[in-house]
């Protein structure tokens, strides 16, 4: 399989070749899907936090005799059952990540790829064109794409495009080796730019 490269004014300058083994196979939803998960709760922070009856404030007396009022039996007020007092079984904090085996995360990552190929939302781009810190720049050239959401994958660090694309919220600018399927699939386009598309197959 071959893509098209396009340069910057949505013109075709050439082609490149895209590995069977990476863009070529069976797109695996229920893959993506746990990995999307994993990604997910590895982010949660798990700092929610709840005080328990016996970290709440007030004391600790019974406030009146067991038998012989005519009302329910009680402790103290810091009961879970009183307004204020402290909560039953509430949440504390913990951590929510967890990892997966490098081959599934690997094959969900080339399903990803190749989920984008199939529905023409896969862009390879010889440069962006950008001379300087400029998210209008920025912003015209992807207008030129045609793009109104994308990942761009830079094939290495990059302060032009990476400065300019922070303030545009439909954007998101990450290096070859942090390709994610979240960010893949959360975004309607994916662009490669220059040799980024090698970095990513060599590692696949």
């Amino acid at each position: 399989m071959e893509a098209p490269v396009l340069n910057s004014a949505n013109q075709q300058v050439g082609t490149r070749k895209l590995e069977d083994a990476v863009f070529g196979v069976t797109v695996n939803d229920a893959l993506l899907w746990e990995v999307v998960r994993m990604q997910q709760a590895c982010k949660r922070q798990g700092t929610h936090s709840t005080k328990t009856r016996s970290e709440v404030a007030g004391g600790q007396k019974k406030l009146w005799k067991q038998k012989g009022t005519g009302r329910a039996r009680v402790g103290d007020r810091r009961s879970p059952v009183w307004t204020g007092g402290g909560v039953a079984f509430g949440p504390t904090p913990r951590d929510y990540s967890y990892s997966m085996p490098k081959k599934k995360r690997r094959a969900a990552l080339r399903s990803a790829l190749a989920a984008k190929l199939r529905d023409s939302e896969l862009m390879v781009v010889e440069s962006l064109g950008l001379e300087e810190i400029k998210t209008k720049a920025l912003a015209s050239t992807l207008g030129s794409l045609g793009v109104k959401s994308a990942l761009i994958v830079l094939p290495e660090a990059n302060d032009v495009v990476e400065r300019s694309a922070r303030n545009l919220p439909w954007v998101k600018v990450l290096r070859a080796e942090g390709i994610n399927v979240y960010d893949i699939l959360r975004f309607e386009k994916l662009i490669l730019v220059g040799d980024a598309l090698d970095k990513i197959q060599g590692g696949l």
